[in-house]
């Protein structure tokens, strides 16, 4: 299960519509990279606060954060059809 990413020496964490208006409040912003054509915007990531990278009990809460926004996100498993 992938809640977190680090990009060119950057934390991500992965957000949902709950979560993501804490990010916002702390002035982090969302994971973008360039095309040939444009920048893509990847909204369900955002930066680590700055303050939870100094503080390991911080950045805990934060993960945990990531984390069930990243189990809630998940697709349910396809059942196979009963023989």
């Amino acid at each position: 299960m992938q809640f977190a990413f680090v990009m060119k020496g950057t934390l991500y964490l992965r957000v949902d519509d709950a979560t993501r208006p804490d990010f916002e409040r702390l002035g982090a912003v969302p994971f973008s990279y360039a095309t040939s054509a444009s920048t893509v915007k990847v909204a369900s990531y955002y930066e680590a606060p700055v303050d939870a990278l100094e503080d390991p009990h911080a950045l805990r809460d934060w993960a945990t954060k990531a984390l069930a926004s990243a189990l809630g996100a998940r697709k349910p498993a396809r059942r196979k059809p009963a023989s």
